[in-house]
């Protein structure tokens, strides 16, 4: 089968031959239809697999403890060989997968060979994924739609941590596709939704799906919102913007109101001015992708589920929600394909569209 990689030491992106791969007990086999590429997300990747040391560096700082703490401990030859291998070891690409099931695992309930699935799996023409990670696509949703699921998943919960209630102001920085979905689910929830981009482009198509939005460049951002809101501000600030500026912090804090919430999907400078903060009491929290269990070896691996009446909104359950919502037409993602390729097309074209 073909499979897209990515190898974070060339900086090299390829599409190779491998096998199928085997099915382990709370694992389904998937035949993918849809892969969804995610520029943002995909592309930071690709970028940093491109980068020189010097790059990589820049780029993760953190790691450089963690390299120095294995060089007391294990030597420095030691230390740079485990580093040359983690870097030779090629990663797949891609987490927001649409495809029919071919094959179950052993433990496995629920599904049943046929049954049309999202999954978080990678760009390849089969993937293996544990249950917890897979969810059933309704009869009325297509593959193109269905492809959108994960990704959306990711706003979906950025969403649930700002937890707005009916009639509240709520400003999404970043208008790239995590931004654009989430202003659609966010409007569904009877939200006043408010977008802010400096892309023109991506302005006009949230303008498009019934969005008050607006680029920065031409428009003071915190003067708009303080004057929309009577000088309230706003109830929450959802960030899905990538940028290394700390501008985007500092004006979400201006723009909300006293005890106002503001969480972090995206990527962004985070030099926080303690003052902004301090006279509001505002609330800042980080998103973490799918919901609870992302990054749980007994959720996701083991497939062991979290009780509903204690964790509601697991990543699976998020699925489940996002699938209803295109279902029900509350959440238009078809507005947001830009292109599409064919598996033969995916070395040159896709590698092309994330350099």
């Amino acid at each position: 089968m073909k499979q897209l990689i990515q190898n974070f030491k060339s900086g090299v992106t390829s599409l190779i031959d491998t096998p199928v791969p085997r099915v382990s007990s709370g694992n389904i086999l998937i035949k993918a239809h849809r892969s969804l590429v995610s520029l943002g997300t995909e592309k930071m990747l690709v970028s940093f697999g491109q980068a020189s040391i010097i790059g990589k560096i820049k780029q993760q700082p953190h790691r450089v403890k963690d390299v120095v703490g294995k060089m007391k401990s294990d030597g420095i030859k030691s230390t740079l060989d485990a580093v040359n291998l983690k870097l030779d070891t090629p990663i797949n690409l891609g987490y927001s997968n649409a495809g029919e099931i071919v094959e179950i695992g052993k433990d496995v309930k629920g599904f049943k060979v046929g049954d049309r699935v999202v999954s978080n799996g990678s760009h390849a023409e089969y993937v293996s994924v544990p249950k917890n990670l897979v969810a059933k696509i309704p009869d009325s949703v297509s593959y193109d739609e269905a492809c959108f699921t994960v990704v959306s998943s990711i706003g979906l919960q950025g969403i649930r941590l700002v937890n707005p209630t009916f009639g509240e102001t709520i400003v999404v920085v970043g208008l790239g596709l995590i931004g654009l979905i989430t202003i659609q689910l966010l409007k569904s929830n009877g939200c006043e939704v408010i977008g802010i981009d400096l892309d023109d482009e991506k302005v006009n198509i949230a303008k498009d799906l019934g969005i008050d939005a607006f680029s920065p460049s031409k428009i003071d951002p915190v003067k708009y919102i303080m004057e929309l809101t009577s000088n309230v501000g706003a109830d929450g600030v959802i960030i899905t913007a990538s940028t290394k500026s700390n501008d985007v912090i500092k004006q979400a804090a201006q723009m909300s109101r006293k005890l106002g919430r503001i969480v972090l999907v995206g990527v962004i400078g985070l030099e926080i001015d303690r003052a902004d903060f301090y006279e509001k009491e505002l609330s800042f929290q980080v998103s973490c992708s799918y919901g609870p269990g992302r990054y749980t070896n007994d959720y996701e691996k083991k497939g062991n589920d979290y009780p509903i009446g204690y964790v509601r909104w697991t990543e699976n359950w998020n699925f489940q929600a996002i699938l209803y919502a295109i279902k029900n037409k509350t959440l238009n993602v078809k507005k947001l394909i830009t292109n599409k390729y064919t598996t033969v097309d995916w070395n040159a074209r896709t590698a092309n569209l994330l350099m």
